[in-house]
């Protein structure tokens, strides 16, 4: 398992005392220039020839160590509520991710040390469940971070850290208990820290929101001790993954048979039960328990909803399709966001709209609940999984709207989404609420035999005591709130009670 290689120690951290200099020196005050010193110093010290093992190991733990302050605080940054700028946006992750990528290549270097038996390595092999818990965390960050944005997730990120733990299992280093951060007293492993990475991608990262991204995987480390691992099939796993490939977890029907031996499955529905509880106890108290750790305050609404998300997939049946698919391959014109769907819909309501900003897209498949699409070049970076869109099948007439339910980034200006359609015949109007006249798209989908209707309004215009109002066919339709069904970047869906005055 040679993964890298190693030179004379011609370096300013050659010395144990001066380098703790360096890095007390960092700009604190500056997290990007921090950051970005730090992957820069994790590069160097892990490659440049020449240092003992002990000292390389000791100055790789410290500089990581060092970056988890202004890595977190980046962090922060990028997952507040308030949305940074597209260039504040790509910076922070950028920096993240880099990090994350170099703390992974420095630390898998330093397990090739042990691996190929480098000179005085064993002197050190007391820290090696600690450097394994790294280098599967890093990894496993890595990956995180490019689901933040839908991916592309680079297969050998998945080869290395599969390598790494098929290591620790060589060593009979799995289940050793570390301390994998100082700064954070919890017990971990190499074998938990392999878990929670492989959970985390067979939750279905690619269907969630970056801050929901951050709770799944926050609560996947919750309850990272009842995940099981096995190898060999059974009813708590519906999972697995090959230790010998460069490959992402699968589910469990795609195992091969008979399985080889460098197959394990895995599985989290021993924690189903509990999951379930924490969302009950949620729910009827409007609060998180203490005794689970976020890193912050969330959103309970969204918090439960992420919750919901992880049980469908931790049960030992995971969710199926409700729809059969359909392949076909057709032309799909789409327009996206609010403004842009009002846009196609009623061009008297949004005039000023840009036609050149209706993308093309390849239908690839249908089913009655929707869509799924390649997109062989994406126009800017608005797709994000909640998007709404408008879609009209080539030679057809009208526009069907729906939201964007999953989304894989294939190169950077390719991905596959999945689409969940929301009405087949949708219809901008204008609506009064209150003294004020609001453009929205009716849906008419909700509950047609409860009289009740859907209707799509700009971001921050629903009202739960107000009614909207409207003139259709010389009526007045009347519409009282029942509730908001779902939120976007940009628009609100709330769910109404339509009666008309004549």
């Amino acid at each position: 398992m040679k993964l890298f290689g190693g030179g004379k120690p011609d370096h300013p951290m050659a010395d144990l005392k001066e380098a703790r200099r360096l890095l007390e020196e960092l700009p604190t005050q500056d997290s990007f220039k921090a950051t970005e010193e730090l992957a820069h110093w994790l590069e160097s010290v892990s490659t440049v020839e020449g240092f003992k093992p002990d000292h390389r190991l000791q100055l790789l733990l410290l500089i990581d160590e060092t970056a988890q302050a202004p890595v977190r605080k980046l962090a922060r940054e990028y997952l507040a509520t308030a949305r940074p700028s597209k260039f504040q946006e790509n910076r922070l992750w950028g920096a993240i991710h880099e990090y994350w990528k170099e703390a992974g290549f420095a630390f898998v270097r330093m397990v090739d040390q042990f691996v190929t038996g480098v000179k005085g390595v064993e002197a050190v092999k007391a820290q090696l469940p600690l450097l394994l818990a790294r280098a599967l965390r890093s990894i496993a960050q890595r990956i995180k971070w490019e689901h933040m944005r839908y991916g592309p997730v680079d297969p050998s990120a998945w080869g290395v850290l599969n390598k790494v733990y098929a290591f620790a299992e060589l060593r009979k280093l799995v289940a050793s208990k570390v301390v994998v951060y100082p700064a954070v007293q919890v017990d971990s492993s190499p074998q938990q820290e392999f878990l929670k990475a492989v959970m985390f991608s067979a939750s279905s990262p690619d269907s969630l929101l970056p801050l929901e991204v951050e709770l799944a995987e926050r609560m996947i480390g919750e309850y990272a001790p009842r995940i099981v691992l096995a190898t060999a099939p059974g009813a708590e796993n519906g999972y697995w993954i090959d230790l010998a490939h460069s490959m992402a977890p699968a589910r469990l029907a795609g195992a091969p048979k008979p399985a080889p031996a460098t197959l394990r499955f895995f599985g989290a529905s021993a924690a189903l039960a509990e999951l379930e509880k924490l969302i009950d106890t949620i729910q009827a108290t409007g609060a998180v328990p203490s005794s689970v750790n976020l890193g912050g305050v969330y959103d309970t609404d969204v918090l439960v909803s992420v919750l919901r998300h992880l049980a469908s997939y931790w049960s030992p049946e995971p969710p199926v399709r409700k729809h059969p698919r359909h392949n076909v391959k057709s032309r799909l014109s789409v327009a996206h966001g609010f403004d842009g769907v009002l846009g196609v819909l009623d061009t008297t309501v949004s005039l000023d709209f840009d036609n050149s900003a209706v993308e093309s897209w390849v239908v690839e498949n249908v089913s009655a609940g929707g869509f799924g699409a390649a997109i062989p070049q994406m126009k800017g970076d608005w797709l994000r999984v909640g998007a709404m869109l408008a879609m009209q099948p080539e030679g057809g007439s009208n526009w069907v709207l729906g939201v964007v339910r999953r989304v894989n980034k294939i190169e950077n200006h390719q991905a596959r989404v999945g689409i969940q359609t929301l009405s087949k015949s949708p219809v901008a109007s204008r609506f009064s609420l209150g003294v004020v006249a609001q453009q929205g798209i009716l849906l008419k989908t909700a509950e047609p035999d409860r009289g009740e209707s859907s209707i799509a309004l700009r971001s921050g215009v629903f009202a739960p005591t107000q009614n909207l109002e409207a003139d259709r066919s010389g009526k007045r339709h009347v519409y009282m709130p029942v509730g908001l069904v779902e939120r976007g970047e940009d628009y609100e869906i709330g769910r109404y009670r339509e009666m008309i005055r004549e």
